[in-house]
């Protein structure tokens, strides 16, 4: 793979994240019943970042936990793999709740569709909504974002990678092409 371009530096990410909070806000108008579900692994820093800002700005100390979808994707068989348990931290009950999935890039929406099926084996939440990092198009599934960092348009020869300080040292988004 070759880096075709830096899309987003660090201050560009916390900035996107700074937005999607004050927009998470307005929609639910403040942040009672909400709780946050970041997508393994990317998708649990930056919901950990959104909650942070949500503190701040809200002054709301939203349930933040994290969801393994390794159990539920579609693709288990066609790449003949073992599903392992993943670990899934639910902190309060989901039911009756505005659950928002956290994830870094979103591309097919096949990841997210996984991810619903596993909300809802821990209960019925009173509403879904989806906030990423990244759209880069491509979706196979009828699945939109309800709130995005930013639109990149790639073509499928090419890859997006999300930098977490936490995994990756540094923080940024990458273009490369494969």
């Amino acid at each position: 793979m070759q880096l075709k371009s830096v899309i987003m530096d660090e201050t560009a990410v916390y900035r996107s994240l700074t937005r999607i909070t004050h927009e998470i806000i307005e929609k639910n108008r403040g942040a009672a019943d909400l709780c946050l579900l970041g997508i393994r692994r990317r998708g649990i820093t930056l919901a950990r970042i959104l909650k942070e800002n949500l503190k701040k700005f809200a002054e709301a100390d939203v349930p933040l936990g994290s969801i393994d979808i390794s159990l539920y994707r579609d693709d288990l068989t066609e790449q003949n793999l073992q599903p392992q348990t993943g670990i899934n931290d639910i902190p309060v009950e989901i039911s009756g709740r505005k659950l928002i999935l956290v994830d870094d890039v979103i591309y097919t929406g096949r990841t997210v569709r996984a991810a619903i099926d596993a909300a809802f084996h821990y209960g019925r939440p009173k509403q879904i909504q989806l906030a990423v990092l990244i759209d880069r198009g491509h979706r196979e599934l009828p699945i939109r974002p309800d709130y995005v960092g930013k639109n990149i348009p790639t073509s499928h020869t090419e890859m997006v990678s999300v930098l977490v300080d936490e995994y990756d040292g540094r923080t940024g988004v990458e273009l490369f092409q494969t």
